[in-house]
């Protein structure tokens, strides 16, 4: 821990979404051993996705963006919306399919490109915000930033961790049910979230070499974290009528994220 608090704070970032990143190749190592997963489970742990990612919206972002913000709303309300409508934007443009939908129902631009690439960038789109917050996080504890430490941002890491988890299985399932062999279906459900280490190290990178960014790139993240719990992960998890557990999941997950930042933070 020591030797990990004296690295340069991008490389702190970095391993942190390394980390990420390894959770969902984890999440998508059970097409090894099977073709598909309880639906209920799978709804439960999508909703316990939800839940961290609402609550590391606020306690990991929004509230330190609000606390260095001396009282003004208009970083964190400028950054919030700012986040939320360039994942509107980028929801409309990348071509993506939700897991268990037809290919008639693909959103973003058209294209023909495979049933697997389209699942890719579904999850890809959750993975950009998250890589993204961990990245702001660990840029503002090097700025020496009040409210920010370095026990949360890794406690931020740590949660996004967990919930990527159900996000590497809900890709590389589908594709197994679908006749993908097991190695193709691991190797595209681990790519989704390839993309987390670099928007990490571009979010650490840019809040320190431009710190009176910072509480609007906080706010920006927590903004676009929300977009996809509210467009994605909840409905995702409600829409087989596994209501009661979803939401239940999402209370734990909740839960899980907000003890592990008070603990940690």
């Amino acid at each position: 821990m020591q030797s990990f608090s004296l690295m340069n704070p991008v490389l702190q970032a970095l391993l942190a979404t390394l980390f990420t990143w390894g959770v969902t190749a984890l999440g998508a190592a059970p097409v090894f051993f099977a073709k598909s997963i309880n639906q209920k489970l799978m709804d439960g742990l999508l909703g316990m996705a939800a839940g961290v990612m609402i609550a590391a919206s606020y306690w990991s972002l929004l509230a330190p963006a609000i606390e260095m913000s001396h009282g003004s709303w208009i970083p964190a309300t400028t950054g919030f919306i700012g986040g939320g409508a360039f994942l509107y934007v980028l929801d409309k443009i990348l071509p993506h399919l939700h897991p268990g939908m037809a290919m008639k129902d693909a959103e973003g631009i058209h294209t023909g490109w495979q049933r697997s690439v389209l699942l890719v960038l579904a999850i890809t789109l959750h993975n950009i915000p998250e890589g993204l917050a961990v990245g702001v996080a660990f840029g503002a504890v090097a700025a020496n930033i009040n409210g920010a430490s370095l026990g949360g941002a890794i406690a931020l890491a740590v949660g996004i961790g967990i919930q990527n988890f159900p996000e590497g299985t809900a890709v590389a399932m589908p594709l197994r049910r679908e006749g993908l062999s097991r190695f193709k279906s691991f190797w595209y459900g681990q790519l989704s979230g390839a993309v987390e280490p670099m928007a990490g190290v571009l979010g650490a990178w840019a809040v320190i070499t431009m710190r009176p960014i910072l509480p609007y790139a906080l706010a920006f993240a927590a903004g676009a974290m929300i977009f996809v719990c509210v467009e994605e992960l909840i409905p995702e998890a409600q829409r087989k009528g596994n209501t009661d557990f979803a939401t239940l999941g999402a209370i734990f997950g909740f839960a899980i994220m907000m003890t592990l930042d008070v603990a940690l933070g």
